[in-house]
C-alpha cells in the first residue's frame, strides 16, 4: 500500500480512522507480549493551545476506547509548527509542570502511555519536546536534539539523542522527527533495550517518484528492520502557513513492514514485542551479536 491511501478527505469522516492489523509474527499464534498501539493525527491549529489540547484530549479518549496501550501524537501537537519567530512560539509554549497536563492525563487509561509533542518553555530556554505521560505519572520529557531548518531559529537543542523509559508494557524509545534520519539514533535506542519506538513527526511533503513512499517513511522502515524495532509514527495532515504535510502517520512492525496506515486521523495496530525482543536470525545469525563494533 502506498502512503497516498487514505489521504486527505478520503473518507469524509471526522472520526478516528482505524487501520487495525496484526504484525506478521502475530498471525501464527498467541503472543505473550502483544501491544496495541495508536498513532493519532487530530487537527492542529498553530497558536491555538487551548483548542489543540481539547482536540488531543478527544483523540486520546477515542484511542482509549480501542484499548490502545501506547498512544502517539505528532511533534508540537499542542502548539503547531510553522512559527514566524521565537516570540510566537513562546506564546504557544507550556512548561513541563503546567497544570493543564492533568486534563490530558485524566483520559489516559490506567495501563497506557501517551507520547505528545509540545513547545516546552524552561526559563529562558525553549525546546521542541515530547512529553511521555501515564494517567498518574510523567515518565519523561525528551528534548529534540537534531533541529530541522527554521527550528534552529526558534528552539534550543536537547542534550540526548532520544531516550528510553520504562513503561507498563516494557521499554519505550522516544525520538522526534529529524532525529530518526540519523541511523545512529534508532540503533542507539534499540541497543539500550527499547522494545518499540514512539516517533512524533511533522514531515513536510517533498517530491518523490510516483508510487513511492515518503523518504522519511522509507528511512523509518529501514531502521525498524535493521534493529527489529517497531516504530509508531504520528504525522500531520493538511497544510500550515504554506507547508503541506506528508500525511505519513503509520505503524511499522519489527520486520520493517507498514502494518497500519491511515492518513488524516490515525492508525491502530497490534505489535509483537516478543518478536521485537528477539534479534536472532536462525540458524546462524543475530542482528546484534553479529555487529562488528571493532570495525566501525
Amino acid at each position: 500500500m502506498t502512503d497516498n491511501a487514505g489521504a486527505r478527505g478520503a473518507s469524509g469522516s471526522s472520526r478516528l480512522g482505524d487501520s487495525s492489523a496484526l504484525s506478521a509474527n502475530d498471525a501464527g499464534g498467541a503472543d505473550t507480549a502483544a501491544l496495541r498501539v495508536a498513532a493519532l493525527s487530530p487537527e492542529i491549529v498553530i497558536g491555538d493551545l487551548e483548542g489543540n489540547l481539547d482536540r488531543i484530549r478527544s483523540a486520546i479518549s477515542a484511542a482509549a476506547r480501542r484499548e490502545a496501550q501506547l498512544i502517539v501524537l505528532p511533534e508540537l501537537a499542542t502548539s503547531g509548527y510553522v512559527f514566524t519567530d521565537q516570540d510566537e512560539a513562546r506564546g504557544a509554549a507550556m512548561s513541563a509542570d503546567d497544570p493543564r497536563w492533568s486534563t490530558l492525563q485524566q483520559v489516559i487509561p490506567d495501563d497506557a502511555v501517551v507520547v505528545v509533542g509540545y513547545a516546552e518553555s524552561d526559563g529562558d530556554l525553549l525546546f521542541n519536546t515530547a512529553a511521555v505521560l501515564t494517567r498518574d505519572r510523567r515518565l519523561a520529557d525528551y528534548r529534540k536534539s537534531h533541529l530541522w531548518g527554521g527550528e534552529k531559529l526558534v528552539f534550543d537543542s536537547g542534550a540526548e539523542a532520544g531516550v528510553v523509559v520504562d513503561a507498563p508494557f516494557g521499554r519505550l524509545g522516544v525520538a522526534l522527527c529529524y532525529d530518526n534520519e540519523f541511523p545512529e539514533v534508532p540503533r542507539r535506542l534499540a541497543l539500550a533495550g527499547a522494545d518499540v519506538l514512539a516517533l512524533p513527526v511533522n514531515w513536510p511533503l517533498v517530491p518523490r517518484p510516483e508510487g513511492e513512499h515518503a523518504p522519511e517513511l522509507i528511512q523509518a522502515m529501514a531502521s525498524a528492520r535493521s534493529s527489529r524495532l517497531p516504530v509508531v509514527i504520528a504525522d500531520r495532515w493538511g497544510a500550515e502557513r504554506g507547508v503541506d504535510w506528508t500525511d505519513g502517520t503509520a505503524i511499522i512492525d519489527e520486520q520493517g513492514w507498514i502494518v497500519a496506515f491511515r492518513a488524516v486521523m490515525g492508525a491502530t495496530a497490534v505489535l509483537s514485542l516478543d518478536a521485537a525482543r528477539s534479534k536472532a536470525l536462525p540458524p546462524h545469525n543475530d542482528l546484534f551479536a553479529d555487529r562488528r563494533a571493532d570495525l566501525y
